[in-house]
């Protein structure tokens, strides 16, 4: 979590990260997908191919004069640049997302805006920062008037949907979650560790992270993005279960309603895939409460138990017209 230029090493950063289903009938390929994430003409998207296709755009900057949310009500104005950036998975599942760190303290006067360019993601508080106050006023949602991270990752969600190369015929429907984090800086000689990952209503999701000084902040970014996309595709699955209403309607039915998630979902579970190694183990957390990739993999067997009752009599009708 450290810092550029002379500022003070970061003790918070937080972020909001928006994900849902890419509004095309056909999957992007790779350089559809770059085509899509390019944000900017100086830099390149990174397009990777294993172990699945993942594109990542530049990261664009968004500068800030406003007050930063606080649970207590405390009026702190900062100044800085939010850093911003999306990812497309396997040409399917859109993410945007925004972050900033901040340190402990900053100067008590505005500085020239070249002092904050060249600390991207970085936005300095006018004196002392109420870190736990801050962390909690992030994680409830920001006033009016205050630095807003999911505007920010929304416009640039709207922003990427309005792009010619999408043709708006999604092949399921989904709905769109939003994850937004904060990670503090861990007492010294103690290692990273995720405090606490609650679901709330409206597709909001909330994570509390203790990270290292040492640790980037791009590291957290990325493990976040990477938690907001599993427990997306989690959400979608269940939903798409609960519409098909297995045991309810005739199995042909079900199982019609249950083809997309064969088609487009079902290969995209993969944890840890872009995931800094430093930061792999906090999977483990989430695979012991709540259990993510045990319900994944309860829900995946569900689906391939009712394609197999469904295929039996066909089957069947093959052998006895033979």
């Amino acid at each position: 979590m450290a810092a550029t230029g002379r500022t003070a090493p970061a003790v918070l950063a937080c972020g909001e990260t928006r994900t849902c289903l890419l509004p095309s009938f056909q999957a992007l390929d790779g350089r559809a997908a770059a085509q899509l994430l390019r944000l900017r003409a100086d830099e390149q998207v990174s397009v990777s191919e294993r172990p699945n296709l993942y594109a990542l755009s530049p990261e664009v900057l968004t500068g800030v004069d406003c007050r930063l949310p606080t649970a207590n009500g405390a009026k702190v104005r900062a100044v800085g640049t939010v850093a911003s950036r999306a990812a497309l998975t396997e040409g399917r599942v859109l993410q945007a997302g925004a972050w900033f760190s901040v340190p402990a303290a900053g100067p008590d006067t505005r500085r020239p805006w070249g002092h904050y360019l060249v600390r991207p993601g970085l936005v300095e508080p006018f004196g002392k920062l109420p870190v736990q106050a801050t962390a909690q006023g992030v994680l409830r949602g920001s006033a009016r008037g205050e630095l807003d991270l999911g505007m920010i990752a929304e416009g640039l969600l709207a922003q990427l949907l309005r792009h010619p190369l999408l043709d708006h015929k999604a092949p399921f429907k989904s709905r769109r979650t939003h994850l937004r984090w904060v990670a503090r800086r861990a007492p010294e000689g103690e290692g990273a560790s995720l405090e606490r990952f609650t679901l709330a209503e409206d597709g909001l999701r909330t994570v509390e992270l203790r990270l290292p000084e040492e640790t980037p902040v791009a590291a957290a970014v990325g493990l976040c993005e990477d938690l907001a996309l599993h427990d997306w595709l989690l959400t979608t699955l269940v939903h798409m279960l609960d519409n098909s209403r297995l045991g309810a309607v005739d199995g042909p039915s079900a199982v019609l309603a249950l083809h997309p998630a064969v088609d487009h979902l079902l290969h995209l579970w993969m944890p840890q895939a872009h995931v800094e190694r430093t930061l792999g183990r906090l999977w483990d957390v989430l695979e012991r409460e709540p259990g993510f990739t045990r319900q994944w993999q309860t829900l995946v067997q569900r689906i391939r138990d009712q394609l197999a009752v469904q295929a039996i009599p066909l089957l069947h009708e093959a052998l006895s017209t033979r």
